[in-house]
């Protein structure tokens, strides 16, 4: 086979992939970075590992198929600071439960079992929580000066959205490096930080993957099912149609992340929608994009993992916010293609608020929302009636079937 024809197919590196690239920065970096601070994780490992994982991703799919960190578990472990062992335990279990999953063909079952409407509500919460998170945590995080990067940077991607030949995300980036260095950085002391690291291999033990699985990883897989397998599926459908992963392959590479990681001090790892959308938000259409973003992590863990704390302010969290923000848009629009028929678009968006509103909201939305979706096809619930259109009405007769 020739490698490079084979290549050329998957990956393209230019300016929209290197755009595309910081699609997914406001959503990765802030978790890592809380991670390794919260826990006192060795950031060599936690970043190097990362960085891996993600070129892998991007050769495997030839797709802007990212890795992120599980969201829920780095939510646990900023919070709680979990201790890493536990948590290198927790990503042994999680993996084991998917591979479970993938190869008794149960991923498959729940897929064919859960509704389009659930998985549409599920990507409407996940945009929900990333803009609050945006607007409420990333924006506001440098007062005055944060809020006037920020209104700039936005205004910039308005105004940029879409260009192929100045593509928004590079600028946003070259304006908050400009800020950083301007008002956080000293670069003589960046410059001494600099130097070589190496992940340390571990072998995570067995009380340790017991409670991480009690902890971390029983809240956290159903969650996964809906968003990292399901959601995603239907996003690369939705993207490049023709071109979805099964989900039992989406499965087998999630469970080999999180059964190789944690042996080289990775933390619990998953693909995702909104990683996927926000790297073609910013311009990425092949796999070269998640390439050169698992690179940067890759350097910053290799060469600046000592100086972890500065380089954590290379990135300003006000442009974090923005490209966050753009992030959720594109999640929280593609409910559209269900809003034609009522009772799918009330299912997803009740999905959607339990997803944001509720402890474990996804996991009730998603079992909540399948079975009320399947009730309302089996004609268990069904709209009250309402005044008789005379015949022929195009908002009748003609308007779309909710099945």
């Amino acid at each position: 086979m020739d490698l490079r024809a084979w290549l050329r197919g998957r990956v393209r590196f230019d300016r929209n992939e290197l755009a595309g690239a910081f699609g997914d920065l406001g959503t990765d970096f802030p978790l890592i970075a809380g991670m390794i601070l919260a826990s006192n994780f060795d950031p060599a490992s936690v970043l190097v590992v990362f960085g891996a994982m993600q070129v892998l991703s991007g050769l495997a799919y030839g797709l802007p198929m990212p890795v992120q960190p599980l969201k829920l578990v780095a939510v646990l472990v900023i919070t709680q600071r979990i201790a890493p062992s536990v948590v290198h335990g927790a990503g042994i279990a999680i993996g084991t439960l998917m591979l479970v999953f993938s190869a008794t063909g149960i991923l498959a079952l729940l897929a064919r079992a859960v509704p389009r409407s659930v998985v549409r509500g599920v990507q409407f919460g996940l945009g929900v929580q990333l803009a609050l998170l945006a607007l409420g945590n990333y924006v506001q995080a440098d007062g005055v000066p944060g809020y006037i990067l920020a209104g700039a940077g936005f205004v910039l991607a308005v105004v940029l959205y879409g260009n192929r030949r100045v593509p928004a995300a590079l600028v946003l980036v070259a304006l908050g490096l400009a800020y950083a260095f301007a008002m956080k950085l000293d670069p003589s002391a960046l410059g001494q930080a600099v130097g070589f690291d190496w992940p340390e291999p571990r072998i995570p033990a067995w009380p340790d993957v017991w409670t991480g699985f009690l902890i971390l990883a029983l809240p956290q897989v159903p969650l996964s099912v809906g968003n990292s397998v399901l959601a995603t599926r239907q996003t690369v459908f939705d993207l490049f149609p023709g071109r979805e992963p099964s989900v039992r392959r989406l499965g087998l590479t999630y469970a080999c992340m999180n059964l190789v990681g944690p042996f080289f001090g990775g933390v619990p790892t998953c693909h995702g929608s909104g990683g996927l959308v926000g790297h073609y938000t910013f311009g990425a259409r092949t796999g070269g994009s998640v390439v050169i973003y698992g690179t940067l992590y890759l350097a910053l863990g290799l060469f600046l993992a000592q100086g972890f704390h500065l380089a954590v302010e290379l990135f300003p969290r006000p442009i974090l916010g923005v490209i966050l923000l753009f992030e959720a848009v594109a999640l929280m629009r593609l409910v559209a293609d269900v809003a034609p028929a009522r009772p799918e678009f009330l299912v997803a968006l009740l999905v959607g608020v339990v997803a944001v509103a509720l402890p474990y909201g996804y996991v009730l939305g998603l079992v909540a929302g399948s079975l009320l979706a399947h009730a309302t096809r089996r004609g268990i619930l069904r709209d009250p009636p309402g005044p008789e259109r005379p015949c022929g009405d195009s908002n009748g007769t003609n308007s779309p079937s909710p099945g």
